[in-house]
């Protein structure tokens, strides 16, 4: 729980700075203003906010699946304990998700604030059911103008982010709820650190981040994460409404911010091209990321740690249950492509990773096609279904590593897996729509054979 406390004092320092920033250029707006009125600069200079509310409501079909763990729990001669991988909540269910508050200040181009705040974050959460159900997801400053994936730069120069921030090279405008294999094991969650772009001319830019790191642990890739190491699974003979689910290896939530450890040092270089309006652009970038890894990473409400305490296995009387890892380094490449022609959109992104000597890589693209519909029927002033964005996501986990002899208590961890996500987002209205998508989700089981984890989900997302 200090973690805890510690994580959320650090984010809501970060959220005051921005207050404070702001109310510092509020106090200086009349001066700026009276200098700035004859050259037409005073609009410029006046700082803009904006403050919404984001909700989603799902209803999500999961299909059942349990495999049984080759490992026995139970290492004492002439008997033998065996546990299970299981779907994390199986059937049909409606449930609230997430209820975000999002902050936005600007003042002028060159200085900006953002804050996400989650108040539920049901897919987020890992564990689902003791994890923090509040949650600070963003709260960064960044000084310099930081042009979008595939537009031009407006010209050299040089940008500073400061703050708990998505990585660098992670898709920002999913088409879908779900998420991939890729995103899902490398950069689904925020880092907290610092970034540092510079725009090389309107066509070159690079890119270096020094960061916390996000300590590596396991969730099952669809949309809940799953139970694992919480206090009503520290029996086998207990049955938990939310199961382990069939799980993979990935980069969770920082808990905190660590000042003391070993940095994860990162940095990118890319090129883009796009018109002067940004509607047709592309953009590609290739990335790389170094760290060491902790002995343990504490994690909220779970007993198991992260980093090397989950790679190591289980402690107390095992032998030859621990992943073959070699070192402590933790270092990853990458390349980016982001693709947009008027409503069309394409992003694809490789990854070759190797966690303390376990090698994986992981291949993900996703298609979508956005475009406006004739008017049939409007309420008031507003058009009803005014858009529509069909979308198709394939990604591919391959884990060149394998189980110990003795077997692991989630045997997951080593498999190969092929995931693709179709769906549609309908508008209903100006920030309401809805997204219906199916997962196909197959994985390889160590003995060669094919399983399956698909899922389908339905999401009424508004937004003020």
């Amino acid at each position: 729980m200090a973690q805890s406390r510690s994580r959320e004092t650090w984010c809501a320092v970060l959220l005051f700075l921005c207050l404070a920033a702001s109310a510092a250029a509020q106090e200086g707006e009349g001066e700026q203003a009276e200098q700035a009125e004859s050259s037409g600069e005073a609009e410029s200079l006046r700082p803009r906010f904006h403050f919404s509310l984001e909700g989603k409501a799902n209803y999500r079909d999961s299909e059942e699946n349990r495999f049984q763990v080759p490992f026995d729990f139970d290492p004492s001669p002439n008997s033998v304990v065996r546990g299970f991988e299981e779907t994390v909540n199986s059937g049909s269910h409606f449930e609230v998700s997430a209820l975000t508050l999002l902050l936005d200040a600007s003042w002028g181009d060159g200085l900006a604030a953002h804050g996400k705040i989650d108040f539920i974050d049901l897919y987020d959460r890992n564990p689902t059911s003791t994890d923090k159900k509040a949650d600070v997801d963003e709260a960064w400053v960044r000084f310099g103008v930081e042009p979008e994936p595939a537009t031009l730069a407006p010209r050299t120069g040089v940008y500073l982010k400061i703050g708990k921030m998505p990585k660098l090279e992670r898709q920002d405008d999913r088409h879908l709820e779900s998420y991939g294999l890729v995103s899902t094991a490398f950069n689904r969650f925020e880092d907290s650190g610092a970034e540092l772009g510079v725009s090389l001319g309107r066509h070159v830019y690079a890119k270096l981040s020094a960061t916390s790191g996000n300590p590596v642990f396991m969730r099952d890739p669809n949309a809940l994460a799953g139970d694992n190491g919480t206090p009503d699974r520290s029996t086998l003979d207990a049955n938990p409404d939310l199961k382990s689910g069939i799980v993979i290896l990935y980069d969770a939530e920082v808990e905190d911010l660590d000042v003391d450890g070993d940095l994860e040092l990162g940095g990118g270089l890319g090129v883009r091209f796009a018109d002067e309006a940004g509607r047709n652009g592309v953009d590609v970038l290739v990335w790389s990321y170094q760290r060491t890894l902790a002995d343990r990473v504490e994690l909220e409400g779970t007993f198991y740690g992260g980093d090397l305490d989950l790679l190591n296995g289980p402690e107390g009387h095992f032998e030859d249950v621990s992943l073959a890892i070699r070192g402590d380094k933790k270092e990853e490449v990458g390349g980016n492509v982001w693709l947009y022609w008027g409503g069309l959109s394409l992003f694809a992104q490789y990854v070759d990773q190797e966690i303390a000597g376990l090698p994986r890589t992981g291949l993900e693209a996703e298609v979508a096609w956005r475009f406006d519909l004739p008017l049939w029927i409007a309420v008031g002033d507003r058009q009803l279904f005014p858009w529509i964005a069909p979308a198709v996501r394939w990604s591919r986990l391959d884990n060149d590593f394998r189980n110990p002899r003795g077997g692991t208590p989630a045997p997951s961890l080593t498999w190969d897996w092929d995931k693709i996500d179709a769906g549609v987002r309908l508008g209903i209205f100006q920030g309401i729509d809805l997204t219906l998508e199916y997962a196909d989700n197959k994985f390889i089981l160590g003995n060669g054979a094919e399983r399956e984890n698909n899922e389908f989900l339905a999401t009424l997302r508004w937004r003020s």
